[in-house]
Protein backbone atom coordinates (compact mmCIF):
# COMPACT_ATOMS: atom_id res chain seq x y z
CA UNK A 1 0.00 0.00 0.00
CA UNK A 2 1.33 3.44 -0.98
CA UNK A 3 0.12 6.75 0.48
CA UNK A 4 0.70 10.07 -1.29
CA UNK A 5 -0.27 13.65 -0.49
CA UNK A 6 -3.14 14.75 -2.75
CA UNK A 7 -3.68 18.24 -1.38
CA UNK A 8 -3.47 20.26 1.80
CA UNK A 9 -6.22 18.14 3.35
CA UNK A 10 -6.17 14.93 1.31
CA UNK A 11 -4.24 11.69 0.88
CA UNK A 12 -4.40 9.23 -2.00
CA UNK A 13 -4.00 5.60 -0.98
CA UNK A 14 -2.93 3.07 -3.63
CA UNK A 15 -3.68 -0.51 -2.61
CA UNK A 16 -2.51 -2.38 -5.70
CA UNK A 17 -1.57 -2.01 -9.35
CA UNK A 18 -4.38 -4.23 -10.63
CA UNK A 19 -8.07 -4.68 -9.90
CA UNK A 20 -9.18 -7.75 -7.97
CA UNK A 21 -11.85 -8.84 -5.51
CA UNK A 22 -9.23 -8.96 -2.76
CA UNK A 23 -8.18 -5.36 -3.45
CA UNK A 24 -11.79 -4.18 -3.49
CA UNK A 25 -12.46 -5.94 -0.18
CA UNK A 26 -9.36 -4.37 1.37
CA UNK A 27 -10.43 -0.88 0.25
CA UNK A 28 -13.87 -1.43 1.73
CA UNK A 29 -12.49 -2.61 5.07
CA UNK A 30 -9.98 0.24 5.36
CA UNK A 31 -12.72 2.76 4.48
CA UNK A 32 -14.94 1.36 7.23
CA UNK A 33 -12.10 1.56 9.74
CA UNK A 34 -11.20 5.12 8.81
CA UNK A 35 -14.80 6.25 9.03
CA UNK A 36 -14.90 4.93 12.58
CA UNK A 37 -11.50 6.33 13.62
CA UNK A 38 -11.90 9.81 12.11
CA UNK A 39 -15.57 10.49 12.79
CA UNK A 40 -16.46 14.12 12.03
CA UNK A 41 -12.83 14.82 11.12
CA UNK A 42 -13.44 12.92 7.89
CA UNK A 43 -14.87 15.02 5.06
CA UNK A 44 -15.02 12.38 2.33
CA UNK A 45 -13.82 8.95 1.25
CA UNK A 46 -13.74 8.24 -2.49
CA UNK A 47 -12.92 4.59 -3.25
CA UNK A 48 -11.97 3.57 -6.78
CA UNK A 49 -10.74 0.44 -8.58
CA UNK A 50 -7.47 0.05 -6.64
CA UNK A 51 -7.17 3.32 -4.74
CA UNK A 52 -8.99 5.60 -2.32
CA UNK A 53 -8.97 9.36 -1.77
CA UNK A 54 -9.18 10.43 1.87
CA UNK A 55 -10.27 14.03 2.51
CA UNK A 56 -10.10 15.35 6.08
CA UNK A 57 -10.62 18.56 8.06
CA UNK A 58 -7.15 20.23 8.27
CA UNK A 59 -8.28 22.28 11.27
CA UNK A 60 -8.75 19.10 13.31
CA UNK A 61 -5.94 16.80 12.14
CA UNK A 62 -3.00 16.56 9.75
CA UNK A 63 -1.47 14.30 7.10
CA UNK A 64 0.79 12.46 9.55
CA UNK A 65 -2.03 11.48 11.89
CA UNK A 66 -4.29 10.36 9.06
CA UNK A 67 -1.43 8.30 7.57
CA UNK A 68 -1.05 6.49 10.88
CA UNK A 69 -4.77 5.76 11.00
CA UNK A 70 -4.73 4.44 7.44
CA UNK A 71 -1.87 2.09 8.32
CA UNK A 72 -3.69 1.00 11.47
CA UNK A 73 -6.90 0.34 9.52
CA UNK A 74 -4.92 -1.74 7.05
CA UNK A 75 -3.36 -3.84 9.80
CA UNK A 76 -6.77 -4.45 11.34
CA UNK A 77 -8.08 -5.45 7.92
CA UNK A 78 -5.34 -8.04 7.52
CA UNK A 79 -6.25 -9.51 10.89
CA UNK A 80 -9.96 -9.75 10.14
CA UNK A 81 -10.04 -10.62 6.42
CA UNK A 82 -12.57 -13.33 5.74
CA UNK A 83 -14.77 -12.36 8.69
CA UNK A 84 -16.84 -9.71 6.93
CA UNK A 85 -20.02 -10.79 5.17
CA UNK A 86 -20.50 -9.82 1.55
CA UNK A 87 -23.37 -7.46 0.82
CA UNK A 88 -25.23 -8.67 -2.29
CA UNK A 89 -27.68 -6.28 -3.96
CA UNK A 90 -30.13 -7.78 -6.46
CA UNK A 91 -31.39 -5.44 -9.19
CA UNK A 92 -34.34 -6.16 -11.51
CA UNK A 93 -33.94 -5.71 -15.26
CA UNK A 94 -36.48 -5.67 -18.07
CA UNK A 95 -34.63 -7.03 -21.11
CA UNK A 96 -37.50 -6.19 -23.48
CA UNK A 97 -37.36 -5.06 -27.10
CA UNK A 98 -38.27 -1.53 -26.02
CA UNK A 99 -35.21 -1.24 -23.75
CA UNK A 100 -32.49 -3.24 -25.50
CA UNK A 101 -31.44 -1.54 -28.76
CA UNK A 102 -27.96 -3.10 -28.66
CA UNK A 103 -28.83 -6.59 -27.42
CA UNK A 104 -29.00 -8.16 -30.88
CA UNK A 105 -25.68 -6.55 -31.80
CA UNK A 106 -23.98 -8.08 -28.77
CA UNK A 107 -25.55 -11.46 -29.50
CA UNK A 108 -24.46 -11.38 -33.14
CA UNK A 109 -20.87 -10.44 -32.24
CA UNK A 110 -20.72 -13.20 -29.63
CA UNK A 111 -22.34 -15.87 -31.81
CA UNK A 112 -25.12 -16.26 -29.23
CA UNK A 113 -28.86 -15.81 -29.11
CA UNK A 114 -30.25 -12.74 -27.35
CA UNK A 115 -31.69 -15.03 -24.67
CA UNK A 116 -28.25 -16.53 -24.04
CA UNK A 117 -26.78 -13.03 -23.63
CA UNK A 118 -29.51 -12.21 -21.10
CA UNK A 119 -28.88 -15.42 -19.17
CA UNK A 120 -25.11 -14.86 -19.09
CA UNK A 121 -25.60 -11.28 -17.90
CA UNK A 122 -27.66 -12.53 -14.96
CA UNK A 123 -25.35 -15.39 -13.97
CA UNK A 124 -22.42 -13.22 -12.93
CA UNK A 125 -21.99 -11.69 -9.48
CA UNK A 126 -20.56 -8.24 -10.20
CA UNK A 127 -18.32 -6.24 -7.90
CA UNK A 128 -18.92 -2.50 -7.44
CA UNK A 129 -15.44 -1.24 -8.26
CA UNK A 130 -16.18 2.46 -8.18
CA UNK A 131 -18.96 5.05 -8.34
CA UNK A 132 -18.39 8.01 -10.62
CA UNK A 133 -19.18 9.74 -13.92
CA UNK A 134 -22.52 10.71 -12.33
CA UNK A 135 -23.98 10.28 -8.82
CA UNK A 136 -25.08 6.66 -8.49
CA UNK A 137 -23.26 5.40 -11.59
CA UNK A 138 -21.65 2.20 -10.31
CA UNK A 139 -18.93 0.56 -12.40
CA UNK A 140 -19.56 -3.19 -12.13
CA UNK A 141 -17.21 -5.92 -13.18
CA UNK A 142 -16.35 -8.12 -14.65
CA UNK A 143 -18.73 -9.32 -17.34
CA UNK A 144 -18.33 -12.74 -18.86
CA UNK A 145 -15.84 -12.55 -21.74
CA UNK A 146 -18.46 -14.00 -24.09
CA UNK A 147 -20.60 -10.85 -23.87
CA UNK A 148 -17.84 -8.24 -23.41
CA UNK A 149 -18.44 -5.60 -26.09
CA UNK A 150 -16.51 -2.41 -26.98
CA UNK A 151 -18.12 0.98 -26.45
CA UNK A 152 -20.10 2.47 -29.30
CA UNK A 153 -18.03 4.30 -31.91
CA UNK A 154 -20.37 7.28 -31.55
CA UNK A 155 -21.93 7.88 -28.12
CA UNK A 156 -25.66 8.55 -27.89
CA UNK A 157 -26.65 12.10 -26.99
CA UNK A 158 -29.14 10.83 -24.42
CA UNK A 159 -29.39 7.52 -22.62
CA UNK A 160 -32.54 6.97 -20.51
CA UNK A 161 -32.54 6.73 -16.74
CA UNK A 162 -32.24 3.11 -15.62
CA UNK A 163 -30.61 1.89 -18.82
CA UNK A 164 -28.55 -1.25 -18.20
CA UNK A 165 -25.47 -1.33 -20.34
CA UNK A 166 -22.23 -3.13 -21.19
CA UNK A 167 -18.87 -1.64 -22.21
CA UNK A 168 -15.91 -3.97 -22.60
CA UNK A 169 -15.93 -6.13 -19.45
CA UNK A 170 -17.98 -3.72 -17.35
CA UNK A 171 -21.71 -3.31 -16.88
CA UNK A 172 -23.68 -0.50 -15.24
CA UNK A 173 -27.06 1.15 -14.70
CA UNK A 174 -27.43 4.78 -15.81
CA UNK A 175 -28.82 6.64 -12.75
CA UNK A 176 -30.17 9.57 -14.76
CA UNK A 177 -30.62 10.63 -18.40
CA UNK A 178 -27.20 11.47 -19.84
CA UNK A 179 -24.97 11.05 -22.88
CA UNK A 180 -23.42 7.61 -23.08
CA UNK A 181 -21.50 5.25 -25.31
CA UNK A 182 -22.25 1.93 -23.63
CA UNK A 183 -24.30 -0.86 -25.26
CA UNK A 184 -27.88 -0.84 -23.95
CA UNK A 185 -29.43 -4.22 -23.13
CA UNK A 186 -32.28 -3.48 -20.71
CA UNK A 187 -33.71 -1.16 -18.09
CA UNK A 188 -33.68 -1.28 -14.29
CA UNK A 189 -36.63 0.41 -12.49
CA UNK A 190 -34.71 0.67 -9.19
CA UNK A 191 -33.54 4.28 -8.59
CA UNK A 192 -29.75 4.31 -8.42
CA UNK A 193 -29.52 7.74 -6.80
CA UNK A 194 -31.91 9.62 -4.54
CA UNK A 195 -30.37 12.71 -2.88
CA UNK A 196 -33.17 12.71 -0.29
CA UNK A 197 -32.87 9.00 0.50
CA UNK A 198 -30.94 7.32 3.30
CA UNK A 199 -28.79 5.87 1.92
CA UNK A 200 -28.84 7.88 -1.29
CA UNK A 201 -27.71 4.88 -3.38
CA UNK A 202 -28.66 1.19 -3.22
CA UNK A 203 -25.03 0.13 -3.72
CA UNK A 204 -21.60 1.22 -2.53
CA UNK A 205 -18.05 0.38 -3.56
CA UNK A 206 -17.21 -3.17 -2.54
CA UNK A 207 -20.77 -4.48 -2.75
CA UNK A 208 -21.74 -7.32 -5.07
CA UNK A 209 -24.57 -6.91 -7.57
CA UNK A 210 -26.64 -9.55 -9.31
CA UNK A 211 -29.23 -8.78 -11.96
CA UNK A 212 -32.45 -10.73 -12.42
CA UNK A 213 -34.98 -10.59 -15.23
CA UNK A 214 -38.51 -9.22 -14.83
CA UNK A 215 -41.37 -9.00 -17.33
CA UNK A 216 -43.01 -5.87 -18.69
CA UNK A 217 -45.86 -5.92 -16.17
CA UNK A 218 -43.48 -6.04 -13.19
CA UNK A 219 -41.24 -3.41 -14.77
CA UNK A 220 -44.15 -0.99 -15.01
CA UNK A 221 -45.41 -1.83 -11.51
CA UNK A 222 -41.96 -0.99 -10.10
CA UNK A 223 -42.05 2.46 -11.68
CA UNK A 224 -40.43 1.74 -15.03
CA UNK A 225 -41.46 3.74 -18.09
CA UNK A 226 -40.96 3.59 -21.85
CA UNK A 227 -41.50 7.32 -22.48
CA UNK A 228 -37.90 8.23 -23.33
CA UNK A 229 -36.97 4.90 -24.89
CA UNK A 230 -38.97 5.69 -28.02
CA UNK A 231 -36.42 8.41 -28.80
CA UNK A 232 -33.45 6.01 -28.75
CA UNK A 233 -31.90 5.30 -32.15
Amino acid sequence: MRIHVAGENALMVYFADTVSDATTAQIQHVAQGLSSYLGDVLIDLVPSYASMLVVFDPLKTDHLHVRKLIRHAQSQTQNTQGDAQENVVRLPVYYGNETSPDLSHIAQNAGLTTQQVIEIHQQTLYRVYAIGFAPGFAYLGETDTRIATPRLATPRKKVPKGAVAIADRQTAVYPAPSPGGWNLIGCCPTPMFDPKGTPSMPVKAGDAVQFYAIDKEEFLSLGGTFDVWGEIE
